[in-house]
């Protein structure tokens, strides 16, 4: 387990969204990432992708949606890792993991190509 303040962790996250390809950060709209301690229905659950995959909003986008939203999970990620390295890397993960979804990638296709 590491131990980490709520801004240390925000600012790995922060990070880890800069270093998002322009080409995918430019295709992200109407997303807001926000961090959260941990969610109640599941301790093991790092990360979840709330909203409307980019693949159903057709030629006009969702009009009146409410954003999509991407909460990373701070005290789950602690907990499983063994280094600030490590934090960076299952938040890089999960982050990559939550965006697939809003590109209205699953699970499995996510788990195939090592996001999972």
């Amino acid at each position: 387990m590491v131990e980490m303040s709520d801004e240390d962790f925000k600012a790995i996250v922060a990070e880890v969204l800069d270093r998002i390809p322009e080409p995918i950060h430019r295709r992200l709209v109407n997303v807001a990432f926000v961090v959260e301690s941990a969610p109640e229905e599941d301790f093991d659950l790092l990360g979840h992708y709330d909203g409307f995959p980019v693949t159903m909003a057709g030629d006009g986008g969702m009009i009146g949606a409410l954003p999509n939203k991407i909460t990373i999970y701070r005290d789950p990620i602690l907990a499983m890792c063994e280094s600030v390295d490590h934090v960076i890397e299952e938040v890089a993960v999960t982050v990559i993991h939550e965006i697939g979804h809003y590109f209205g990638l699953d699970d499995g296709k996510l788990h195939d190509l090592g996001w999972a």
